[in-house]
């Protein structure tokens, strides 16, 4: 099983276990890019159709609390996933720039399903 693992604010974690909060959104950012997204083999995201690809994930371990010790975790299948890019009012693609590369703004979301194991 390949599973994401993230850390989360404990009132996000609370809506996952009751079933309010079904998606997750990250920002994608050139250091994140790797984890977020099917990349090839120059390091672009890889398009199919025109469509970009997330990285497949089967689970997504949400984690919350202080960084010391054990933390409070969840195991939350992941069914669904979808990239999704930033426009202005004008609908033109909004970029910034990394280290002199430039980079279009953009988020992954996760389609969140069953909780496949908890520890609270």
């Amino acid at each position: 099983m390949n599973i994401l693992t993230l850390s989360i604010k404990q009132k996000f974690f609370d809506e996952i276990l009751a079933g309010k909060k079904k998606q997750e959104f990250r920002e994608i950012r050139p250091n994140s890019q790797k984890k977020y997204c099917e990349l090839d083999e120059e390091g672009y995201v890889k398009e199919v159709d025109g469509v970009l690809q997330p990285r497949k994930y089967d689970a997504i371990k949400f984690l919350t609390g202080e960084y010391k010790g054990t933390r409070p975790y969840a195991i939350v299948e992941v069914t669904g996933a979808k990239i999704e890019l930033f426009e202005d009012e004008n609908h033109e693609l909004i970029t910034y720039q990394d280290q002199g590369e430039e980079y279009v703004a953009a988020q992954v979301v996760y389609d969140l399903g069953k909780v496949i194991e908890r520890n609270v």
